[in-house]
């Protein structure tokens, strides 16, 4: 009985010690500069995703070919109407990376998403209970790996075929045993430690352990990684919309506005390709700013 109540006791002590570096933790995320410049300018990039309508100063949608492949505000006549100039059918370059920002902020998340939901799953069965499970998994994880993961993205997407929402299952499928690694790495190191050991004394479930215990224990990689893995997840979807499998147009992603303008760069029309490679530029550099002071701010070795 006294033992119980000791490790019960202790089990306390380290929920409250947990509650300190939480707010140690918010407290050096807010003084890293680099990266509350990145959740600034994550934060612009979610409210004009959001309020794209009322933002964007034309339709995205709307052809207007008198005036394709016309210059912006840095030429004289369309600088009020297309501020950024117009593509080669004519509409507004600035309304379709408004708009735009839904789509490729849409996939990053989502897509990681997955990745995660899939992820922490199969890393927590691997890394808690270890044996055949464990080796099953990881055998599993070390075969995805074995293909560039643009070229498996590319094989689903064939089986799949194209479309924006068919990328995001396949990026997050490619990114899944990224992340199983990941969180069976972290479990195998909070699996031994002595508050686990007391759970199981105290006779709580595995699945109590897991989900209270193991789980909350492993988020801060879980955290960064996913975070970065945005960014990626971005530029993947991109890339694919380069491609031609991922939006269709006349959807203004920006990867496929990138496709769809490269052929009139030499022609002179530069803004047409500039800008959305500007855009996915800046969001992926707030991501990783992000993502480099979230690592700093929750790994206790680099927190000097």
């Amino acid at each position: 009985m006294f033992s119980r109540k000791k490790k019960i006791e202790q089990i306390s002590k380290l929920q409250v010690n947990s509650y300190s570096e939480l707010n140690e933790t918010f407290h050096m995320l807010w003084s890293n500069k680099s990266a509350m410049i990145g959740l600034i300018l994550i934060v612009i990039l979610v409210i004009v995703a959001i309020f794209a309508p009322f933002i964007a100063p034309n339709d995205p949608y709307q052809r207007s070919l008198p005036f394709r492949l016309k210059p912006g505000i840095w030429s004289e006549g369309l600088s009020t109407r297309y501020p950024l100039g117009t593509d080669y059918m004519g509409r507004g370059i600035l309304s379709r990376l408004i708009y735009g920002a839904r789509d490729s902020l849409t996939v990053g998340f989502i897509a990681v998403g997955i990745a995660a939901s899939l992820g922490i799953f199969l890393g927590l069965l691997a890394g808690y209970y270890g044996g055949m499970i464990d080796h099953l998994i990881m055998r599993f994880v070390d075969i995805m790996f074995a293909f560039p993961s643009i070229l498996l993205a590319i094989s689903i997407m064939a089986v799949l075929g194209p479309g924006l929402e068919k990328a995001m299952i396949a990026i997050g499928i490619v990114y899944t045993p990224q992340m199983a690694r990941v969180v069976r790495g972290s479990v195998l190191t909070v699996r031994g430690t002595v508050y686990i050991e007391a759970e199981k004394a105290i006779g709580s479930s595995d699945f109590r352990i897991i989900v209270l215990h193991v789980l909350p224990n492993v988020m801060a990689p879980i955290i960064v990684y996913s975070t970065l893995s945005i960014a990626s997840a971005i530029l993947d979807a991109a890339a694919l919309g380069f491609l031609g499998l991922g939006a269709q147009p006349p959807r203004p992603e920006w990867g496929a506005m990138l496709a769809d303008s490269r052929q009139y760069l030499m022609s002179g029309a530069w803004w047409a390709v500039t800008f959305p490679g500007l855009a996915i530029m800046i969001t992926v550099l707030a991501l990783n700013l992000l993502g480099d002071g979230l690592r700093d701010a929750l790994d206790p070795r680099l927190r000097k």
